[in-house]
């Protein structure tokens, strides 16, 4: 397996999809993609169904600390 960055990387379960049904999946794990100033505005900016990053409200999520050889296998499973 090829080694992967030391940063802890985090994940969101999806609690919310009101009005982005296409974008999100209540009860799925979503990749966060650090983001200083979304976080700044209350957001939080994830990998979506479309596989590309948008900001969502933080309230739409749960976010978690999984961990490492779980964080490992999710991340090499989308080939981050």
């Amino acid at each position: 397996m090829a080694k992967l960055k030391s940063k802890v990387t985090h994940f969101a379960l999806c609690l919310n999809n009101e009005g982005y049904p296409a974008s999100l999946e209540v009860g799925k794990l979503y990749r966060i993609v650090p983001d200083a100033d979304a976080e700044a505005h209350g957001y939080l900016r994830v990998i979506d169904e479309s596989g590309e990053d948008y900001a969502f409200t933080t309230d739409r999520f749960h976010v978690m600390t999984l961990p490492l050889p779980v964080e490992q296998t999710l991340l090499s499973a989308v080939g981050a």
